[in-house]
């Protein structure tokens, strides 16, 4: 392609002026009011066949002189189509549609027996720019995008099969400048989701987005290079054409999760097409992924109970990370979904406080409502981690470590439940005037901590038996210094009552750890410094 520019770019930047001189004089004699338009359009098929037909006669004498004057003369004809079917309906777009096929087909096949390369880009370039210089100012869009159609479909075509690969790069920039040009003067309406200007942007991006992939497949199974970048410039042009059009209606969710979806299908197609997880393979899965979880997030947006609703989702695509990580035995995975459950924790723990409970069976029942099942659906896939998350790179010691992170972390889960929970019932239930919010709280944290000693004990872990000691002694400084603060009431008493014998309980599983794993301390004897130097001595040879 490059070499091919190097040589011809002046010829056709040439063929470029003169077709821009042909389709402006069409535009001043129709102000000036000096021809009809049937003689105008007669004047156009007649000089536009001519040349056509005297350069195919060139090409035998002076090749170059007879491909510019065949290209520029494709390139009339395509300005007399558009003059006549797309800046006035002069002619119906059936009519419009039959010329441009017979066209496009003769100059194809043609172009492609003699490899007229210079031709086709001549002609694919003035029917390109010929919408653009005319400017209609009617609007017969349909027209022009079966008119953008049967351009690309052929030059595609073409491209495809000779390896010119100018041509598709022409037509795809052409197309979508045409379509900003289009939407910019004309203005159109925008008056619902399913409106026109959508529905011609998604038709481009479908077309086009097939277009590279058969592109590809057809070139060895290669799917690198200029179609990836092309297929990446085009969704991101309907993306932000897609916000443009939707914007009041519908989310731009929607074409987010439809793209996401359908760069999806296009990896695992490509995946088992080419038997590899090869780089354009990983970028559509990736980028497929990303924009489903892009869309998914503005699912919901503005309801109250939309951070439930990110927690449900993002937990669900932390599982399934982590389930695809370990049958796959893809370590980034596993690593990508404890990154995305840490990152869940932190958002929940920021926004449980404003969300609704979602009560079940029209009645609060704490631990049984959706708010308590995101907790718990939280501390049970980071307890899964704790159990699970074990790298191969790493060390046994460093696993270890990574094991109790995630414990800790899942406890302190099950504590904000605990938290979360006691509040919302005695608000739920007005049990304020006997139940001090403060004090039911230390009730609730030091269950836990028996909790914690008795997991301790059973599972053999000395951390659980730390994290329990530093859950007691914060709920005893939380009740002894804060707590206790007020008048005195019968709630107090019965609080401190309960958490003594929390504590004897706590004491109680202690002492049994402990007899179950003493402490051995045992004296190393000193060696004898002056019977081992003698020794040593003894069996040195003798100097």
């Amino acid at each position: 392609m490059n070499d091919f520019l190097r040589r011809s770019w002046i010829s056709v930047l040439g063929a470029l002026f003169i077709l821009s001189a042909f389709a402006y004089l069409f535009k001043y004699t129709l102000n000036q009011g000096w021809l009809t338009d049937s003689i105008k359009i007669g004047l156009g098929l007649s000089v536009g066949a001519g040349c056509v037909i005297g350069g195919l006669k060139l090409l035998g004498r002076h090749k170059l002189a007879g491909e510019i004057a065949a290209g520029l003369g494709s390139a009339i004809l395509y300005t007399t189509f558009s003059y006549s079917g797309i800046y006035f309906a002069l002619w119906d777009s059936m009519t419009v549609f039959l010329c441009m096929l017979a066209l496009t087909v003769g100059m194809s096949v043609l172009s492609y027996r003699l490899r007229l390369r210079l031709v086709m880009n001549m002609a694919l370039l003035g029917g390109l720019l010929s919408p653009m210089i005319l400017r209609p100012e009617t609007d017969q869009v349909f027209t022009l995008f079966l008119y953008l159609l049967v351009l690309n479909c052929a030059y595609f075509t073409v491209s495809i099969r000779l390896a010119w690969t100018e041509l598709k790069l022409f037509g795809f920039i052409g197309t979508w400048l045409l379509y900003a040009i289009y939407f910019i003067q004309m203005d159109p309406l925008l008056d619902r989701v399913w409106s026109l200007p959508f529905r011609y942007a998604l038709a481009a991006y479908v077309f086009y987005m097939l277009a590279f992939f058969v592109s590809s497949w057809k070139n060895n199974l290669k799917f690198d290079g200029l179609n990836l970048y092309l297929g990446f410039v085009n969704a991101v042009l309907f993306g932000l054409w897609a916000v443009i059009l939707l914007d009041g209606h519908a989310s731009f969710a929607y074409p987010l999760l439809l793209m996401g979806i359908v760069y999806v299908a296009l990896a695992f197609a490509v995946g088992k097409m080419t038997v590899s997880m090869s780089g354009p393979v990983w970028s559509k899965l990736c980028g497929g992924i990303l924009l489903i979880l892009i869309a998914s997030t503005q699912f919901g947006h503005g309801l109250a109970v939309k951070p439930l609703l990110n927690v449900y989702f993002w937990l669900a695509v932390s599982v399934i990370l982590l389930i695809v990580g370990a049958r796959k035995r893809w370590e980034p995975l596993r690593g990508a979904g404890m990154a995305v459950w840490i990152i869940v924790g932190i958002y929940w723990f920021y926004t449980t406080w404003d969300t609704p409970w979602g009560i079940w069976f029209g009645v609060y029942i704490p631990f049984l409502n959706w708010a308590a099942l995101a907790w718990e659906l939280l501390a049970a896939v980071g307890f899964y981690i704790s159990l699970t998350g074990k790298f191969g790179q790493l060390r046994d010691r460093d696993n270890r470590s990574l094991a109790c992170v995630f414990s800790v972390l899942s406890h302190l889960v099950v504590g904000g439940l605990l938290t979360v929970q006691a509040e919302n019932m005695i608000d739920y239930y007005k049990l304020g005037g006997i139940m001090d919010l403060d004090l039911t709280l230390s009730v609730a944290w030091g269950i836990y901590a028996l909790l914690l000693f008795f997991w301790g004990a059973y599972s053999r872990q000395t951390m659980y038996r730390a994290f329990g000691s530093f859950v007691l002694v914060g709920v005893a400084v939380k009740t002894l210094l804060f707590d206790l603060y007020g008048s005195e009431t019968i709630y107090k008493v019965i609080v401190l009552f309960l958490l003594g014998i929390i504590t004897f309980g706590i004491a109680y599983i202690n002492g049994k750890w402990a007899a179950k794993h003493p402490v051995m301390e045992t004296a190393t004897p000193e060696p004898e410094p002056d019977a081992d130097r003698e020794a040593d001595e003894s069996q040195s040879p003798a100097k």
